[in-house]
Formats: C-alpha cells, structure tokens, sequence
C-alpha cells in the first residue's frame, strides 16, 4: 500500500502544512545545542518553496509542556535557527491554532511560517478531532515529515488527515524506505546488532526479525541477561530476571529456526561505573563484583567475522556505555567496521545515532534513523498511526 509523497503533489500557489520533528535539545540559555533534527527537514522544506507554494506553514512539538505554555519549550529559537539555514525570514506565530492565527497567515508578507509548540493544547496528544480540524483549516495540503512522532496517533500526526490531503516528506519517505526494506524484503545475508540496556525494550524486534535475518549479534547491558540464561557468570553486570525465562525461550527459539544469536565472549570489567574506573579484560565469566561495561577485543573479531558477509545490517542499540570514552571501543570498533563494508547499513535512532555522530561516521551509513521509539516499532513490524494515515497513492 504505497503513499503519496510529496513529488506526487501539485504545490502550485497552494497553502502546505508541514509536521516537522523539530524537538531540539537547548541549554539553559535556549539555545539550541544541536540541529540535526531541523537540518534534516531541509530538503523537504526547500522543495516545497521551489515548486511554487503560496505559504509553508510549519507545525512541532518540544519537549513535555503537558498541555499548556510554558516558556522554556516556546520553538521560537527553532524559528531563529531556521531562518539562518534558509536565508529568509521566517514568521514566528505564538499559538498554533485559531482565527487570528488564521489572518496572520493569510495577510503574511514572509512564505514560511513556524507555529507555537503543538504541546501547548492537551488536544494535540489526545487526538481531538476539532484541534484537529483548526490545524487543518490553516492549509490545502499536509505533509508530514516528522518520522520522531510517526508511531503516536496525535492530532498533528493522524488527526491532520482526516481533513487534508496527506503526503510524506522526503525524510518520512526515506525512513519508510529503508526501515520497511529491512523488514519487509531485506539483501541477504541480513544481520542485526541490537545493544543498549534492557532485553524488554527489543523483544518486539527480536520476535519480528528472527525469522527473516540470517543472525542477530546481541551487545550491551542487554547482552548480560542472555549470558546468564546460559549459565554463565555475569557478576554485577545489568540483569533483567524478570526476563530470564525470556531470553531462554529467545535462545531455543533461534536453535529452531537454525539462526544464530552471538553474545559476547569476552568483556571490559570495572570495580565501579566510572569513566577513571580501571579497566580489564575477562573472558567469558565475569568475575564476583565486576561490572561488564564493554564488549571485549575477542568479541570484536567474533562480531566483524560475522558481519563481513552482510548485504544488509540493522543496528539498535550501543554494545558498551559509548558515551564514555573509556567504554566505547566495541560500540566505535563495530561501527568503524560497518563503514568499511558493501552493504545497506541501517542505524536505529537514538543512542545509536548519537554514537554514530560521536564517531564523526554519519556519511559512511546507507540510513540513519532520526526516530528512537518510531524506528524500533517499524522493525518491531508494528504500523505507524502517522504513516498509516497518510493518503494511498
């Protein structure tokens, strides 16, 4: 079921509605400390005025206002910001919806204008069909470029197109190309890491994916649960008991189906999480009162040995706590070694992304996500309410 995307639209003197992901960290001052999200709406947006729009009218949301104005989630600094990446001025609207938003659209001399934070109104999260309506009132078309938010039925998201013609944007279009891809008709051999802390977080994507990957390299705090499942010692490393059972049957699971789960087989241990802390290597025990922080260099080899071969790899997740330095070698080895590769490389948002970007390797991957929870739905194999909602072609 293809959707429309935006080269299939007809801009011409017609009013566009944009759903953006312009959720940006800001410091204490409000400026914004990284704009990788507004960047990468760029391409979409600068389409949309070459190809004869009237107006391009911007809608976000930031952060967690719970439903009423609170200063320090205001998109005004995103509005400053974006009109330095474009060069022209931008109007900054200080409500999302209304009558005199409505006027001050319609008599604006400036093409592009932001709203105010969607996560002013309740209504926005709750899916309220006549928010929904108000939004829609303000344009001809809609197209939603905000892959972050794409997983929530919301009314900026979902509600939106019951009343607009709806087409994704380039960055939606490109997440639903490579990530579907994966899912649904991957290159073999096809591989997926999966790190970061909790087993719980990734049994969606395991029980989807397992029957269609050749292998699944498991990594990171999640790693220790399922070493444990094994029998073997993990010393005071992150467990999920609850979730012992779990892995077990995860593992058996894989036996069935002839897919292999490699876990690490050799750790970076400390006394103590601590970017000073003294590290050391073990084996494939972790001593009593050790901490496994890392993945060790044996399971470096082991990893890369097993990705060579990869057409197609999708990643999720850190394989050691990569924001300090002294515990990122296996999570920037592996990535280091991916870039070297032939292969369709696909990065989960979130922390993995940040590693990516801390490693300086964005350019060398095929696809990075820009959603954490989004991405890990769609390999989940789950629908997207913001995707599922847009107009068939």
């Amino acid at each position: 079921m293809a959707k429309l995307t935006l080269k299939d639209i007809d801009l011409k003197d017609k009013t566009v509605l944009v759903r953006a992901d312009f959720n940006v960290p800001l410091d204490a001052s409000l400026n914004i400390t990284d704009d990788i999200r507004i960047q990468a709406t760029l391409p979409t947006i600068k389409y949309i005025l070459e190809h004869g729009a009237k107006k391009l009218v911007i809608m976000s949301h930031l952060g967690r206002p719970e439903g009423k104005p609170v200063a320090k989630y205001s998109l005004k600094p995103v509005g400053a910001r974006l009109k330095e990446l474009l060069g022209q001025d931008v109007l900054f609207l200080n409500d999302c919806v209304g009558d005199n938003i409505k006027q001050e659209i319609d008599k604006s001399k400036e093409k592009v204008i932001l709203l105010e934070n969607l996560r002013y109104h309740a209504e926005e999260e709750a899916n309220d069909a006549g928010f929904a309506k108000q939004l829609a009132s303000l344009a001809d078309i809609f197209v939603n470029d905000a892959f972050g938010t794409a997983h929530r039925a919301h009314a900026s998201t979902e509600g939106v197109t019951h009343f607009l013609k709806s087409a994704a944007g380039f960055l939606l279009e490109k997440e639903i190309k490579y990530l579907g891809g994966a899912v649904s008709n991957p290159q073999k051999p096809f591989m997926v890491i999966l790190g970061g802390a909790k087993v719980s977080d990734k049994i969606g994507v395991i029980e989807n994916l397992l029957p269609k990957c050749d292998a699944i390299i498991v990594g990171g705090g999640m790693a220790y649960t399922f070493l444990k499942a094994q029998g073997r010692q993990i010393g005071n490393s992150k467990l999920e008991k609850e979730k012992l059972d779990l892995a077990k049957s995860i593992l058996e699971q894989a036996k069935k189906l002839n897919k292999a789960i490699l876990l690490p087989i050799d750790h970076v241990v400390v006394d103590n999480i601590d970017p000073a802390a003294k590290t050391e290597i073990v084996g494939q025990d972790i001593p009593v009162g050790k901490i496994a922080v890392d993945i060790g260099p044996l399971t470096i080899k082991l990893f890369e040995e097993k990705l060579k071969s990869a057409k197609t790899i999708v990643w999720n997740g850190p394989l050691g706590i990569f924001e300090m330095d002294a515990f990122s070698k296996g999570t920037q080895e592996i990535a280091k070694f991916i870039a070297t590769l032939k292969t369709t490389s696909i990065i989960g948002g979130g922390d993995t992304a940040a590693a990516i970007a801390k490693f300086k390797l964005e350019d060398k991957m095929s696809h990075i996500s820009t959603g954490g929870g989004a991405s890990l739905e769609f390999l989940e194999g789950k629908i997207l309410p913001g995707i599922a909602a847009l107009t068939d072609k």
